[in-house]
């Protein structure tokens, strides 16, 4: 008997608390735990771009034959085109090749085992905190994880200087995770000047930049929040970008995400992609297709663009609406403790300051679930829900 032996595995921090919520029987629960995008009605709706590239789709598919091994060729120079812009000089110069994977997750493992079987990479530097997956992620890819401080409690900011003082003690090769946007969990975002530090320290220590990207067009525009992409791509010769479409798309349970790989010269780049579909060749063959072909069928064409673009936007400002609407019904609530830094936050998240004990509280006692860290999804949040989710946190503070 082999399996006798096995322990029971934690619960996941973030699915876990789902599980726990859908078991409550509570009917005036809220569910701020998971990262999924709310309307007002409270529904995670799908996207009118998406429904009619689906209909185009049922059209005109003939096929439902494999994919090759890097996935649908239009879909990734479509991800290039949103990470890069069109005429950057990393795509002109071909130093990028891209391929589709299932997910911001099997990105980041795709391109965490790519790097520990074929470079002499063995650390990864994460911010402290991050999103809770990465952790597991990385370990089980074999690499060894450092953080590096990001977060200031005190301030309910970044703490730039530390992160500088951290990343500036690593070593050559040292892989550094960076949030390209609407970080994960803070909703802390690097300024313009800020990330052209941290190219410069990449370059100086020879530091191999990773870039988690799931929320591009969440926090102020789609080409907005590649700037700080941008920069380190025109700073360092390497780097890597593990992006993901479940939330700008609304695709979450089609699992698309793309590795996007970027070497010194074109022939780098080629032999070191051949590595990167050889580790997904190990892993699961092929991605599925449909997904890649509502993201590429939506991308080339200009009023399907147009229609996303709007939805996208108009998602971002419900977010920064909720974010607003969070802080003035606090003030309602008679909390006098100063909550605005929230409506200065970027994205889907906020860090919300709440100790392990409060959280609790809220879920045992309010049926408000959240994260342990306090990490709270605003994009969870809707005007009907917000006065419960108040009153439970001014309850508890």
């Amino acid at each position: 008997m082999i399996f006798t032996q096995v322990e029971l595995a934690p619960a996941d921090p973030i699915l876990g608390l789902t599980d726990e919520f859908k078991a409550d029987t509570r009917t005036n629960k809220v569910n701020l735990g998971v990262g999924i995008y709310k309307n007002e009605a409270g529904l995670t709706p799908i996207l009118e771009s998406v429904k009619l590239a689906e209909q185009r789709l049922l059209k005109t598919e003939e096929s439902k034959n494999y994919l090759g091994i890097e996935g649908v060729q239009a879909y990734n120079s479509a991800v290039q085109a949103l990470l890069f812009g069109d005429d950057h000089q990393v795509v002109k110069n071909k130093r990028a090749l891209t391929a589709q994977a299932p997910g911001g997750t099997g990105s980041l493992r795709v391109a965490a085992e790519f790097l520990v079987r074929n470079t002499e990479a063995k650390t990864i530097w994460v911010s402290n905190p991050t999103w809770a997956n990465h952790k597991n992620i990385f370990q089980s890819a074999s690499l060894t994880i450092k953080e590096y401080r990001y977060y200031k409690a005190e301030t309910h900011d970044k703490d730039f200087d530390a992160m500088v003082e951290d990343l500036s003690s690593a070593k050559a090769g040292d892989l550094v995770l960076l949030h390209g946007c609407c970080h994960n969990p803070t909703g802390i975002d690097l300024t313009e000047s800020q990330w052209h530090t941290v190219a410069d320290i990449c370059l100086k220590q020879e530091l191999v930049p990773l870039f988690d990207f799931a929320y591009q067009g969440f926090g102020d525009g789609v080409d907005e929040d590649a700037n700080g992409l941008r920069i380190l791509a025109n700073a360092v010769p390497e780097l890597l970008i593990a992006n993901s479409f479940s939330k700008n798309f609304g695709l979450y349970n089609e699992r698309i995400g793309a590795v996007t790989i970027v070497a010194e010269n074109e022939a780098d780049v080629k032999k070191a992609f051949s590595q990167v579909k050889s580790t997904i060749r190990g892993n699961y063959s092929n991605p599925p297709a449909h997904g890649a072909l509502i993201v590429s069928t939506i991308l080339a064409d200009t009023e399907l663009k147009i229609l996303w673009e709007a939805e996208l936007k108009e998602m971002r400002e419900r977010i920064a609406k909720m974010r607003t609407l969070f802080v003035e019904t606090l003030k309602q609530e008679g909390v006098t403790q100063d909550f605005s830094f929230i409506s200065r936050q970027n994205g889907m998240f906020s860090f919300s300051g709440l100790s392990k004990e409060q959280v609790a509280k809220l879920k045992d006692e309010h049926g408000v679930y959240i994260v342990g860290s306090g990490r709270i999804s605003v994009a969870g949040m809707t005007k009907n829900n917000m006065p419960v989710i108040c009153k439970a946190i001014a309850s508890v503070l």
